[in-house]
């Protein structure tokens, strides 16, 4: 679904990307892990076509958008959502209102199945009571289940997280994750996680979701090889990926960056 070719990325003087290439496929995960200014951002502000690279291919669904004009690229952007660190909600908007905010600029539902769409989403990360709420009357938790109801509003194909967890409690970092978990293991949802906790990154990897007949979903630890070969790490030094691949790898790798970052 996703696909970086020999990409390159500067800003100034400072390289930031430099002739990056991964692939991922429909269901996959990957967690971009990196110290601050390493560029996992810039990877996401790429793939959503906010800026374009100074060489090199960015497909999405196998089509490249660098070439894309902007009325273009807003189609493309139909089929991702986007999570940002603090929930980055419209202050003058309700609850209702956000969720919703796609849904209404898109024109293509009438004002009944907006309110039924936005009332499953909201149910979906726990939070109908908080409909007719305003962002300044929600905790940082709850605007960032918000933000993750707006983000799946429209039914994308992917998910794009930024430091979905960063500065959570422990009990509300482990809710963000479960809804997280939910949506790869039972909507099927693409993910790019990009963060700098490594904890939560091998919850993200080591639980996964499972929903019975009735909708009831329950979280399992442990993943056996299928599941976890969906997930992968990769980490940014200087520009490149000085690592590539799954967590047990990860914890057992011997490059020095990557033994400085883990402990």
């Amino acid at each position: 679904m996703i696909e970086f070719r020999n990409v390159c990325q500067s800003f100034g003087n400072e390289v930031i990307l430099n002739d990056v290439s991964f692939r991922i496929d429909h269901g996959e995960t990957m967690i971009i892990l990196g110290v601050s200014g390493s560029g996992k951002s810039t990877i996401l502000k790429l793939i959503l076509g906010l800026i374009a690279p100074d060489s090199g291919q960015i497909l999405i669904d196998g089509r490249d958008i660098v070439p894309l004009k902007e009325r273009e690229l807003v189609a493309a952007r139909r089929n991702i959502g986007m999570v940002f660190q603090e929930g980055a909600l419209f202050d003058s908007l309700s609850v209702r209102e956000n969720v919703g905010y796609r849904l209404f600029e898109e024109g293509r539902m009438d004002e009944n199945e907006i309110e039924a769409d936005v009332r499953r989403l909201l149910g979906f990360v726990g939070l109908e009571d908080a409909i007719d709420k305003m962002p300044a009357q929600l905790s940082g938790g709850m605007k960032r289940r918000v933000g993750i109801a707006r983000a799946i509003a429209g039914t994308p194909q992917m998910v794009l997280y930024d430091e979905p967890t960063a500065g959570l409690d422990p009990i509300t970092k482990r809710a963000i994750l479960e809804l997280m978990i939910k949506l790869r293991d039972i909507e099927g949802i693409t993910s790019v996680f990009v963060t700098h906790d490594l904890h939560a990154a091998s919850i993200m990897v080591n639980e996964y979701a499972v929903a019975d007949k009735d909708g009831r979903v329950e979280f399992f630890s442990g993943m056996d090889s299928a599941r976890a070969s969906r997930n992968r790490f990769v980490m940014l030094q200087n520009g490149m990926f000085c690592f590539e691949g799954g967590y047990d790898e990860l914890m057992q790798s011997t490059n020095p960056y990557v033994r400085k970052f883990i402990s």
